[in-house]
């Protein structure tokens, strides 16, 4: 995830919210307990959550954005056929009547 800006690569960190950032590290703890019969606290789930956004983040992050660009690449293309008017149509309205 880098953004291009004034010819140097930014890095762009996933935050999350820290309300988010608790309903995941609770799901983590729910996940383990239930899935591998192990019971975790809020460290170990906490950097299992940090390692998951820095390693497994970006790369969602990326194909989310691939397919944002592709459904509104899409979209413009479909825009004249769907947003057109046809100019100049007052007088032949009139010269119809």
């Amino acid at each position: 995830m880098a953004t291009l800006r004034s010819g140097t690569i930014e890095r762009m960190a996933i935050k999350l919210s820290k309300q988010t950032e608790q309903q995941l590290i609770a799901s983590i703890k729910r996940y383990c307990a239930e899935n591998m019969e192990e019971e975790v606290g809020d460290l170990k789930a906490s950097l299992l959550l940090d390692f998951c956004v820095r390693e497994i983040g970006p790369s969602i992050y990326n194909q989310a954005i691939a397919e944002a660009q592709t459904y509104f690449q899409d979209r413009v293309v479909d825009l004249d056929s769907c947003c057109y008017q046809l100019e100049f149509g007052y007088w032949n309205k009139q010269e119809r009547r």
